[in-house]
């Protein structure tokens, strides 16, 4: 199950597309996520690429932890396509990110 919201993922996913958001805020925004949320936003962008499938969640969960050896603001914000790996994620969750896109259209 995951311990982040889908708003919180689209929220990242549009500052992450947006080009007259500052880097800054949305490096700002992820690192205020609390450790659990982080760990999430790891796990979802690597099902959106394809490095764990849906049903390997918790093994993706595990592997974000044990791997982690820089803030998870810098790996996902230097990560091509991170933007576009969550909203994969997302869809392979079984999550439409279109239901969330409407609080920021």
């Amino acid at each position: 199950m995951m311990e982040i919201s889908p708003r919180k993922v689209v929220h990242i996913i549009f500052q992450a597309r947006e080009k007259h958001i500052g880097k800054a805020e949305l490096h700002e925004f992820i690192a205020n996520l609390n450790d659990d949320e982080k760990l999430n936003l790891v796990a979802l962008t690597w099902i959106g690429r394809e490095t764990f499938e849906p049903e390997e969640w918790a093994d993706a969960i595990r592997t974000a932890a044990e791997e982690a050896t820089v803030p998870t603001e810098e790996y996902l914000m230097n990560m091509p396509l991170f933007a576009d790996y969550l909203e994969n994620g997302l869809e392979k969750m079984g999550i439409d990110p279109t239901d969330e896109e409407e609080d920021f259209l």
